[in-house]
């Protein structure tokens, strides 16, 4: 029951979860409504499945998946603050321009990777179960990009962006330059989702060009479900919520796999729990002002 159950879950979870981190980038911290997130994720998985078939070394392939994903999000960013075009319309241009760009890179809809190495490979040569190979290293990968976000948002650098999502005026009478700022933003968060697909595609052993379908939606999803369950102001304990609403949300469609929902009702269950989310606070709120009135 564990191994059928839990354990996919978990794995699914902390895989995701570095994409929900570069959701959280976007939604919370630069309160930019980033639609790129469909494109950069598949783009990772195009970009490490093509050069891992190819030969290049998987945690190579995997690094520029991430540097792929970094340019993504940039373009996004220059979009909207060079071009002064629409926070959403800059999002949806690059995610559409995205899908063609994908589709040339794999050459293909789809690219098996099951007989190729990759950045589990070495883990298997280390005399761990193979039930816990893809746990182990998952593990490592999300706590230490964790660990690494924790300590950025609270450099200089990490402040100023901060400060742009929250008061961008502000900042900016402080010599800050805001749009730089966004473009950085962007860039770091979509470099994270296209890191998350490149790791996805090795985990279930192929890159599909419908795998970004709804991967905002699942982002936000993990990212508002960890606030609920946790909440709490202190960095450390919000990007560790976001890693438990992650687990939390893929515990759910598992379950919910599991009792006989069809595959392609997902989507809809997705908006479901965001939506639950979303409400359920607002009116606990409601409910508390009217007992104190």
């Amino acid at each position: 029951m564990w191994s059928e159950i839990f354990m996919p879950s978990i794995e699914q979870g902390l895989a995701f979860s570095i994409m929900a981190m570069g959701v959280y980038i976007t939604f919370r911290v630069l309160k930019f409504s980033d639609l790129t997130v469909d494109g950069s994720f598949p783009l990772g998985g195009a970009v490490a499945a093509i050069l891992i078939t190819k030969g290049t070394d998987p945690w190579l392939a995997t690094i520029i998946a991430f540097g792929c994903g970094c340019i993504a999000g940039c373009i996004t960013g220059i979009l909207n603050t060079k071009g002064n075009i629409n926070e959403l319309l800059s999002g949806i241009l690059t995610m559409t321009a995205l899908y063609s760009v994908n589709l040339r890179i794999m050459g293909k809809s789809n690219i098996g990777l099951l007989d190729q190495k990759n950045v589990f490979s070495p883990i298997e040569n280390m005399g761990i179960d193979s039930k816990y190979m893809y746990l182990f290293l998952f593990i490592i990968l999300v706590f230490a990009l964790k660990f690494i976000m924790d300590w950025f948002l609270s450099t200089k650098l990490g402040l100023a962006l901060r400060a742009t999502g929250n008061n961008a005026q502000m900042i900016r009478s402080l010599g800050v330059n805001t749009e730089l700022m966004k473009i950085l933003g962007l860039g770091l968060s979509n470099g994270l989702i296209a890191l998350s697909g490149a790791l996805v595609a090795q985990y279930q052993g192929f890159a599909d060009i419908g795998m970004g379908l709804g991967t905002i939606v699942a982002g936000l999803a993990s990212v508002i479900i960890g606030e609920m369950l946790i909440g709490g102001t202190k960095l450390s304990t919000i990007t560790f919520s976001i890693i438990l609403g992650s687990f939390v949300y893929r515990m759910c469609i598992t379950i919910a796999l599991r009792l006989g929902l069809n595959s392609t009702d997902l989507k809809l269950l997705t908006s479901v729990l965001v939506i639950i989310t979303l409400v359920v606070p607002q009116v606990k709120d409601k409910v508390k002002l009217s007992l104190n009135n």
